[in-house]
């Protein structure tokens, strides 16, 4: 609130004491405006049919940038899930225990039951993995073509082993 009050205060008091002639002795005049710039860039770039950038169809996709992607993805997904499994733990009425009893009561099947659990044990498990190669990427290893495509397999069949083992728990 100090901050707010001592910078009101203080272009008070330059409004104050500049003279309006020096602020616009010191001004600039510009050459052109935004929109005559823009409809340059416009103008220019549909007379030479160049293409406006690479798009993402040019790439031929490689396991490497799937798996960039993929991490990213996963990073986003889980820490949503987090984020909502903590305000619905505050907000919804019972506990954990109550929970646990309702779905019990549903009388699921174990194949569903566990393929749930590898649902969520899957993108937990390949984003440790991938975080992992990442941090050896940042000690300089590894970090040679073949060498990411070997190491993208490996964590693609950690990532499976370690998700059947959680989900078989």
């Amino acid at each position: 609130m100090a901050a707010l009050f001592l910078r009101h205060a203080g272009r008070q008091y330059l409004r104050a004491h500049l003279s309006p002639q020096l602020v616009i002795r010191n001004a600039v005049p510009m050459g052109t405006t935004a929109k005559e710039e823009m409809e340059r860039f416009w103008n220019k770039n549909t007379s030479s049919n160049r293409p406006l950038s690479p798009h993402i169809t040019i790439y031929s996709w490689s396991l490497p940038m799937a798996m960039s992607i993929c991490h990213r993805g996963t990073g986003m997904a889980l820490s949503a899930g987090v984020s909502l499994f903590g305000l619905s733990a505050l907000l919804l009425p019972g506990n954990f225990e109550g929970h646990l009893d309702l779905v019990k009561a549903l009388c699921l099947a174990p194949a569903l039951i566990h393929t749930a659990k590898f649902g969520l044990a899957f993108p937990l498990m390949y984003h440790i993995w991938n975080g992992i190669r990442h941090l050896i990427w940042d000690l300089g290893k590894g970090l040679k073509i073949p060498q990411l495509y070997q190491s993208g397999v490996v964590v693609l069949v950690l990532t499976v082993l370690s998700s059947a083992g959680l989900a078989a728990m």
